[in-house]
C-alpha cells in the first residue's frame, strides 16, 4: 500500500473522453480505426490539449483522461475540439464517424506518479458517459467558474445520481451550436472558422524572374504549397480561388487576414533563371502583422520539390505546434516528375484556372506535353479530365466516361490526389454509380481535410440526391475554405432554389459578380419565375442561352442528375421564362 505522505492532493479541472461506439468501429475495420484515431490524437487533440495548457494523466484504448489548473481552459479545450472533430467528420458516411463524448469536472484530487485518483475524476468520467457523441457534459463546479467566459450554451440537466457517487451532481450540456441549425454561408465569420483550426492563407508568390511569362511558374509553386499544407489534419487552409484574389494586390496583412478568415499569411517570390530558382517565404501573424519566419532558398532547378517540401515542412511546426514522422511523410509530394514535364504541368494549369471556354483545349495540350515526357506524372491526367469536363460545361459534348477514366488512371498512379477524387465523385454519381460516389468522396478528405475539389463537388451530389441539410453544410463548409469564390455560394444559391426560398437564392447569387458560366443566370431565371418577376427571369433565360445554347427541357434531363421530382420542379418554373423544349 502507498504511504499517505507520499500521495499529492490539489484541486483541478479534469477532462474525461473517450470515443462512441468505438467498439463497432474497431469490429468494422480495426486497422483503419485504430489509424484514424492516433492521427486525430496526433494531428488534433494532443496538440489542442498542449495549447490550453493541459496534461493527458491516463490513456487506455480510446479514452483519455487529462488535468487543467483552469476549469475555462478545459471547457474552452473540449468545445474547440469537438468542433474541429466535427468539422472533420461532416465529409464520411455515418458509419466511419469517430465521435468523442466528454465531461468536465472540478475538484479534489490524488496525484500519483504519472496519473490522478478520487472522486473528482470518477465524477468527469460518469459525465462523460451522459453526452452525446460529438457533446459535452460539466458539473455544477465547472459551470460556476465558466459562465459568461465560455462561447455556447448551458442546458441545466438537473441533479443527477451517478454510479458510485455519494452525493448528486448538477450537470449542464455545453452546447456550441442549434441543433441541427443550418445558416447561409456568408453567416458565418472568420473568427469563428479561424477558431475551428489553425488558420491560414497562402498568398501568390511574386514573380520575380523579370518575364512575364514566368508567371505560371510562381502561381504554380503558390498553389502546390496550398494543395501540400491543406493535407495536414490540423490545419484549416484556405483554398486557391480565394488565395489568388488578392494576386498583384498590395492589401495590408490584417485586411487579408480578416477578409479570408485565417490567422496566418504566407507570402513571397520566385526567381527562375536558367537552371537556378530561387524562393523566399515568409509567415506572418494576421492579427498582429508580426514576421514570424522567413527564409531564402537559392537552389538548383531540380530541387524545387525539397524546397516546397521543407517550407511546408517548416510552416507545419510553425503554425500547427506539433508533426511527427508520419505526418511530415503524408506531407510531402508523391511523385517528382522530371522539371520539364513540371513546367508544361504549370502552364497547363494557368490556363485551366482562367475557367475561359477558349483556354481548355491548349491547356489539355500542354498536360499531354507533360505525360509525353513522363507518362505517370498522375496529375497531368487529372488537369486532362477537369478540361473535358469543364468543357462540357459549355458545350453539350460531356464525356463522363473518359473523365472517369482519366481521372481512374490518375488516382492509381498518384494516390495522394484528392481533387481526381473529388471530382470523380461527382463524375460517378452523374453516371448513376452513388456507392462508387461515396467511395471517391471519403477518399477525398481522408488524403486532404481542408479538399476544395471534394468539397464542391461533394455538395452537388448531396443536391442531386435531394440531400439539401447535407448540401448545404458542405455549401458553408466550401464559403470557409473559399470565402471569396463563387462555387460554394453557387451551391447554396440552387439549395435555397429547390427548398422554395427563392429570395435566399437571389441573395445568395447577388454575392458574386455576373460572369460567363451558364448556371447562375440559369437557377436565377427559375427563382424569378417562381416569384413571378417574369421580365426579370426572361433576361435572365435569355444570358443562360447565350452561354449554352442548346439548353432546352430535353438538354436539362439529359445532363442534370437531379432526382426526378426536382427535375420537375426546376423544369416548370424555368418554362415560365423561356426553356425550349427541345
Amino acid at each position: 500500500m502507498v504511504a499517505e505522505a507520499t500521495l499529492t492532493r490539489r484541486l483541478a479541472a479534469i477532462l474525461a473522453a473517450d470515443v462512441a461506439g468505438y467498439s463497432r468501429l474497431m469490429a468494422d475495420d480495426e486497422a483503419g480505426t485504430l489509424t484514424a484515431f492516433r492521427r486525430l490524437r496526433t494531428e488534433i487533440i494532443d496538440p489542442g490539449i498542449a495549447a490550453h495548457h493541459g496534461r493527458v494523466v491516463g490513456s487506455a484504448g480510446d479514452s483519455l483522461l487529462v488535468e487543467f489548473a483552469s476549469a475555462v481552459d478545459a471547457v474552452r479545450c473540449a468545445t474547440e475540439l469537438q468542433s474541429a472533430l466535427a468539422e472533420i467528420n461532416v465529409p464520411l458516411p455515418s458509419e466511419r464517424r469517430m465521435s468523442f463524448r466528454m465531461g468536465v469536472n472540478v475538484g479534489d484530487v490524488i496525484f500519483e506518479a504519472d496519473t490522478i485518483h478520487g472522486d473528482g475524476v470518477n465524477v468527469a468520467a460518469r459525465l462523460e458517459k451522459l453526452a452525446e457523441p460529438g457533446g459535452l457534459v460539466i458539473a455544477r463546479s465547472v459551470y460556476d467558474q465558466v459562465k459568461g467566459k465560455t462561447s455556447g450554451r448551458f442546458e441545466d440537466m438537473g441533479e443527477l445520481s451517478l454510479h458510485n457517487i455519494a452525493e448528486p451532481v448538477r450537470a449542464y450540456g455545453v452546447v456550441s451550436e442549434p441543433r441541427g441549425a443550418v445558416r447561409d454561408p456568408g453567416t458565418l465569420s472568420g473568427e469563428e472558422a479561424a477558431r475551428r483550426r489553425q488558420s491560414i492563407a497562402v498568398l501568390p508568390f511574386a514573380n520575380m524572374s523579370g518575364d512575364a511569362e514566368q508567371e505560371y511558374f510562381s502561381d504554380g509553386i503558390t498553389e502546390d504549397l496550398i494543395t501540400a499544407l491543406a493535407r495536414h489534419h490540423g490545419l484549416f487552409v484556405i483554398a486557391r480561388n480565394s488565395s489568388f484574389v488578392f494576386k498583384g494586390k498590395s492589401a495590408p496583412i490584417q485586411e487579408v487576414g480578416q477578409k479570408l478568415g485565417v490567422r496566418y499569411v504566407v507570402e513571397g517570390s520566385v526567381r527562375k533563371s536558367g537552371k537556378r530558382i530561387r524562393v523566399t517565404a515568409q509567415l506572418i501573424d494576421a492579427e498582429t502583422g508580426a514576421h514570424l519566419w522567413a527564409e531564402k532558398y537559392d537552389r538548383d532547378l531540380e530541387d524545387v520539390f525539397a524546397v516546397q517540401d521543407e517550407i511546408v515542412e517548416t510552416l507545419v511546426w510553425r503554425v500547427a505546434g506539433h508533426v511527427g514522422k508520419a505526418e511530415l511523410a503524408a506531407l510531402r509530394r508523391k511523385q517528382t516528375p522530371p522539371i520539364d514535364a513540371y513546367e508544361f504541368y504549370l502552364a497547363g494549369m494557368e490556363l485551366f484556372n482562367r475557367l475561359g471556354h477558349e483556354d481548355l483545349k491548349p491547356a489539355i495540350a500542354l498536360f499531354e506535353r507533360a505525360l509525353a515526357i513522363d507518362p505517370g506524372f498522375g496529375r497531368a491526367y487529372t488537369g486532362i479530365g477537369y478540361c473535358i469536363n469543364m468543357i462540357g460545361q459549355y458545350t453539350a459534348r460531356e464525356e463522363p466516361k473518359r473523365v472517369y477514366d482519366l481521372l481512374r488512371k490518375a488516382v492509381s498512379l498518384d494516390d495522394s490526389d484528392d481533387e481526381a477524387c473529388g471530382l470523380l465523385a461527382y463524375i460517378c454519381e452523374s453516371l448513376g454509380s452513388a456507392s462508387e460516389a461515396d467511395v471517391w468522396l471519403e477518399r477525398a478528405f481522408a488524403i486532404n481535410p481542408n479538399s476544395a475539389a471534394g468539397t464542391t463537388f461533394g455538395g452537388w451530389v448531396w443536391v442531386w440526391r435531394g440531400e439539401f441539410d447535407k448540401a448545404m453544410i458542405f455549401a458553408e463548409r466550401g464559403s470557409r475554405l473559399n470565402p471569396l469564390a463563387k462555387w460554394d455560394i453557387e451551391l447554396a444559391g440552387t439549395v435555397h432554389f429547390l427548398t422554395g426560398r427563392h429570395e435566399d437564392a437571389l441573395r445568395a447569387f447577388a454575392r458574386v459578380p455576373l460572369y460567363d458560366y451558364y448556371w447562375q443566370h440559369y437557377i436565377r431565371a427559375a427563382a424569378l419565375a417562381e416569384l413571378g418577376r417574369l421580365d426579370e427571369g426572361r433576361k435572365a433565360m435569355a444570358e443562360a442561352i447565350r452561354l449554352r445554347p442548346q439548353l432546352s427541357v430535353g438538354d436539362h434531363m439529359a445532363f442534370h442528375p437531379f432526382r426526378a421530382d426536382l427535375v420537375e420542379r426546376m423544369v416548370n418554373a424555368l418554362r415560365k421564362v423561356g426553356l425550349p423544349e427541345a
